[in-house]
């Protein structure tokens, strides 16, 4: 059975919304453009210009409502589309600070009142407001998702790891050998520097908002709390679902 590239997502607003894509380019030492590129700032952030914690921004962790947004970026407009299965749609321009309040407004529906408020949008200077700092994508396996939802008695969607790549056709758990190789997936090549520890955003079924698994209990139940690596691309190209992947053996 060959190894394909079954999906691609991006999430422009860090833990705010999802956006499935047919197709992505990726430079090397770049970011997948669009990705984590603004993030939601609240009263307790401490922020300058560039990179910054996730402990700064509003998060699916803190509360699982947000779990359960969709995003749609329309590059013409240069608008993006939120849309969660209570509070509704909103659409606004991220880097017109006149929408901002709207926003606010629209996350009220959503952020409970007596968390730290949030207060803007931020956009790092030539970074992205992934995890960490490196320029790296996350990448998973299904065969890894099915087999944690075969141990959990659950279906799993693959939307509640917020990764950027997933592989069809692995043997479960095969990906966790890759650490310090490279993989190509179609015509770009990853280095793999590490697997992603996980956290509580995991548990929250990102069709409701609600938790209702206990993710890190079966991945504490297997000898760890890792789900996916990140990998940082070293040679460029096109990525289009279906490319097949070369992986080590």
């Amino acid at each position: 059975m060959s190894i394909t590239l079954a999906q691609i997502t991006r999430h422009p607003l860090k833990s705010i919304g999802r956006e499935d894509l047919a197709q992505v380019s990726l430079t090397a030492g770049g970011w997948m453009p669009l990705d984590r590129l603004w993030g939601v700032a609240h009263e307790k952030s401490k922020l300058a210009s560039g990179w910054a914690k996730k402990a700064n921004f509003l998060r699916g962790v803190t509360e699982p409502a947000l779990m359960a947004v969709t995003s749609t970026w329309d590059e013409d407009a240069g608008q993006l589309t939120l849309d969660h299965p209570n509070a509704g749609a909103f659409t606004f321009d991220p880097d017109n600070g006149d929408e901002t309040p709207a926003l606010l407004n629209y996350l009220a529906r959503l952020w409970p009142a007596d968390y730290p408020a949030p207060t803007g949008i931020y956009r790092a200077e030539d970074s992205a407001l992934t995890d960490v700092p490196g320029a790296w994508l996350s990448i998973n396996s299904l065969a890894s998702n099915r087999a944690l939802s075969q141990r959990m008695g659950l279906d799993l969607s693959p939307h509640r790891w917020r990764g950027n790549l997933w592989l069809d056709g692995l043997a479960p758990w095969q990906e966790k050998e890759w650490v310090g190789k490279d993989i190509r997936i179609g015509d770009v090549t990853f280095h793999i520097h590490q697997e992603i520890t996980r956290c509580k955003a995991t548990m929250a079924n990102p069709d409701t908002g609600r938790r209702d698994a206990d993710t890190l209990a079966a991945l504490d139940d297997l000898g760890h709390q890792e789900f996916g690596l990140y990998g940082e691309v070293i040679e460029g190209g096109t990525l289009n679902l279906g490319d097949e992947a070369q992986v080590p053996a």
